[in-house]
């Protein structure tokens, strides 16, 4: 070989050699720090996972009869059409009222830690518990709840295949595990689970870079394994608290909770995946564009005044996260008798 064409291939050679030594540094950090979905239903604690009782709970997540008004549901705040929340700044409820917080999305909210912005509840079976019973949300008690299931015989034999063996299956505590059940299976696997998995492919090279700023930069500190976040709790202005415009100064977060002063203005992490589609963003929803979102963490949270590509780099990480929405088709729910509680609609 001529000395030229061996010294072009040599260089050619070691760039290649660096580039895959970067490719693999790049990997090693992405499984330290991350982990993709699992290929299966996750389990839920102390709530066996059957067909019977994923079917019931599709059933009373869509069922609008399970709020006072008759007018909401579950589907309505986490609207599985539109990334399982329901794009307002904060949501609508009984009475046209408007909530306190952004919705969180139920997109692979099972994989959370805890639920809610303050993490009040330990798991969806406690979540599913308090929209319904919230004045501003659904309105409702559960005995009504029982009362408007146990009135169309229907409910009372899906609850009775669902909870097999138990003499009176119709509870309110079941109510909650059967909606648990279902949204365990509101997962979604995206290109950033393929790249994990071994698929160098899966993400584009822009989405690799902004992978890296986000490990390097801290924003992984809080924003790490299955769900992107989703555990933890961390004041919200970590460096740089935010203006009045982005944290209203009324809600104090998770001291609403334990009534402790440190835990003023804390928040659980936010789960990432599918962020493109869940604006607006944080738990005020005051910001819509996700590009601002993630320069005001930079500053908020990590003292770093992020440059606009760094800003476009994370940004197209965070699409990355966006995954393939489970199909779901609309049940038909069971018709209301002459027993059935009917709706009361007044206006706040």
């Amino acid at each position: 070989m001529h000395f030229k064409t061996f010294a072009i291939a040599l260089v050619a050679g070691v760039a290649l050699s660096s580039a895959a030594l970067a490719a693999d540094d790049l990997r090693a950090k992405a499984t330290e720090t991350f982990k993709p979905l699992p290929s299966t239903i996750p389990s839920v604690k102390d709530n066996p996972i059957t067909p019977e009782k994923i079917s019931l709970g599709k059933s009373l997540f869509f069922d609008t009869r399970m709020s006072k008004s008759g007018v909401f549901s579950c589907n309505s705040c986490h609207n599985l059409a539109t990334g399982g929340d329901d794009n307002l700044e904060t949501s609508i409820g009984h009475g046209w009222q408007k909530g306190p917080r952004n919705a969180p999305t139920a997109l692979n909210a099972v994989l959370n830690e805890a639920q809610f912005w303050d993490g009040r509840a330990e798991d969806l079976k406690a979540q599913a518990k308090g929209p319904v019973q919230a004045g501003v949300e659904m309105a409702n008690t559960p005995d009504q709840v029982i009362a408007t299931l146990k009135s169309m015989p229907a409910y009372p034999e899906a609850f009775k295949a669902a909870f097999p063996g138990e003499k009176d299956p119709v509870t309110f505590d079941n109510f909650a595990k059967a909606i648990e059940a279902f949204e365990a299976t509101l997962i979604t696997p995206a290109p950033f689970d393929s790249y994990l998995n071994g698929d160098d492919a899966a993400l584009t090279d822009e989405q690799k870079k902004g992978m890296a700023l986000f490990i390097d930069k801290g924003c992984s500190s809080c924003h790490n394994g299955v769900n992107v976040g989703g555990h933890g709790y961390y004041p919200f202005g970590v460096v740089e608290t935010p203006g009045g415009d982005v944290l209203p100064a009324g809600d104090k977060g998770r001291f609403s909770v334990t009534k402790t002063a440190d835990d003023s203005y804390v928040f659980r992490a936010a789960p990432l995946r599918n962020i493109a589609l869940t604006a607006p963003y944080f738990h005020s929803g005051k910001v819509w564009d996700l590009k601002q979102a993630v320069a005001i963490m930079g500053t908020s949270q990590l003292g770093a005044d992020l440059n606009d590509e760094e800003v476009m780099q994370i940004t197209a990480f965070l699409e990355s996260l966006t995954g393939k929405m489970p199909e779901i088709v609309y049940p038909v729910l069971p018709p209301e008798t002459a027993d059935t509680p009917r709706p009361t609609g007044e206006i706040k």
